[in-house]
């Protein structure tokens, strides 16, 4: 089990770190990486089964909280209409696979799982999380986006933004720095709550959707 424990405030800005190895979710553990991203390549079953989500649901909403040995049920997971869709098969054994890596990673005793399917930025402005770290993943739509250290003013975070949006308020200090992480890529997203990180949460937002993608199926894990 990998312990949490305080660890001294460190001194280097907060960075993230981009990698297509899945090993490197570790780094996450470096006391100045508050962010990080690994790329990769879905197969072909679960990005099938994720077309005929999108189309084939007009909503999804699940929350979950789970022992960390407990298996994923399906039917808490998914709608009957999902789960009789073609490679379901496939996208259960994704949820086990992200699982099992956030249960490892962290030494977690529970853990908590939403899914949800998307048509709206549900967090549409840049903000940090009030939690240790989470795991995210979106499937089939625009991905979450985040901002680097470099381009942020943190005064004018949450309520100091005086209400203005993000374009306006003085937070981005580059509005051409804003990234996206793309569909499928695994991202931990290190929180106000992490030992010796407050002050340094990751900055992000959830896309507004496109003509081109309107919607999007986001996956996230949390500690319990």
């Amino acid at each position: 089990m990998v312990s949490l424990a305080p660890l001294p405030v460190p001194v280097a800005m907060p960075r993230a770190v981009v990698s297509g190895t899945i090993a490197d979710l570790a780094l996450i553990f470096r006391p100045e990486v508050n962010l990080c991203v690994v790329h990769r390549r879905l197969p072909r079953a679960l990005d099938g089964f994720v077309t005929q989500l999108l189309a084939g649901l007009e909503s999804l909403e699940a929350e979950l909280r789970l022992g960390a040995h407990e298996p994923v049920p399906p039917d808490r997971l998914l709608p009957a209409s999902a789960q009789a869709m073609a490679s379901v098969e496939a996208w259960l054994a994704e949820v086990d696979y992200l699982f099992g890596i956030f249960r490892d990673l962290f030494g977690a005793k529970a853990i908590g799982l939403r899914l949800r399917l998307l048509d709206k930025a549900m967090c549409p402005r840049f903000h940090v999380d009030n939690v240790p770290v989470r795991l995210v993943c979106t499937y089939g739509g625009l991905g979450t986006e985040w901002l680097p250290e470099a381009a942020v003013n943190r005064e004018r975070l949450g309520h100091r933004s005086g209400g203005l949006p993000d374009h306006a308020s003085g937070l981005m200090l580059d509005p051409d720095a804003v990234r996206r992480l793309p569909a499928g890529a695994i991202a931990l997203l290190k929180g106000e709550k992490w030992p010796g990180n407050q002050g340094r949460g990751a900055v992000h937002r959830s896309p507004a959707p496109t003509p081109e993608r309107p919607r999007r199926l986001l996956l996230t894990l949390d500690l319990r």
